[in-house]
Formats: structure tokens, sequence, C-alpha cells
């Protein structure tokens, strides 16, 4: 039996769906492009001043949001986030989403970092993941959510 609910039931489902937005940091402004986009809840982790209590509520919503979204861009510093969307590919494959933007403004990966990765990409399509090329991309698969 298939239930119908209406335009309005349905913003307000969609409304309560939330992504967790992890990736790179820094000097990145992924963010601040995808967000506009989205007609969901999201949770950013990014604050002014990192402490405990900001590392234990990022830890918290990464199990909690509906979906996690990894975008990785070339002024990745670190490689935690690539290490969270592999675990969460194996964990949760369903809600998982990777988007890696070979170019972040001046900043491009080198034909290395690309190849490694497309790897990372396979890995992360071939545990059930999601995969995308842009943030529009993103924006559109999770907005009809």
């Amino acid at each position: 039996m298939k239930i119908k609910i209406t335009e309005a039931q349905a913003a307000k489902l969609s409304k309560s769906t939330e992504v967790f937005l992890g990736g790179t940091v820094g000097e990145s402004t992924w963010r601040d492009t995808l967000i506009p986009l989205l007609k969901i809840n999201y949770f950013n982790p990014v604050v002014k001043e990192w402490n405990d209590k900001a590392q234990q509520l990022e830890i918290k919503k990464r199990k909690t949001c509906d979906y996690v979204l990894y975008v990785i861009t070339p002024f990745m510093e670190g490689v935690y986030s690539i290490a969270e969307v592999v675990d969460d590919s194996n964990k949760k494959p369903k809600q998982t989403i990777l988007c890696v933007l070979s170019k972040d403004g001046d900043k491009e990966f080198t034909t290395h970092q690309i190849k490694s990765l497309k790897m990372v990409k396979s890995m992360v399509k071939d545990n059930g993941g999601m995969v995308f090329e842009t943030l529009e991309e993103i924006a559109q698969k999770l907005n009809k959510i």
C-alpha cells in the first residue's frame, strides 16, 4: 500500500533530514558554496574555536546525522577525512557521500594525488557509498531525499 503525502508534508520531512559536512577545512570555501544550495538540515563541524566540546559534538553528529558527506579539496592538509569516509562507507554505506574537487580556488591536486583519490572514490563506491563530482550534484541528490 502506497501512502501519498502532500508537498508540504514532503518539505517538512526533508527538513528533518540532516547531513554532516565533513572533509577539507582550512582555506577551502566549499561549505560556503554548498550550504545555500541545501534544502535540508546540515551540521557544519567548522567552528571559530576548536576545543574538546566542539570535538565531542562533531563525533556525536557524525554518528547521528542521516548522511555523512566528505568533500575533499586540494586545501586538504591532513588525511583523517579520508579515513572517516572509508570507515563510514563500510559502516553505513547508503548514508555516505564523497566528492573530490580536483581544483579549489587556485589550488589543484597533483597527478599522483588524483590517482590516489580516484582509488579512494572507487573504494567508497564499491562499499555502496555515493560519489559525486560537483557540489551541485550533491545538493540535487540531498534535496530530493
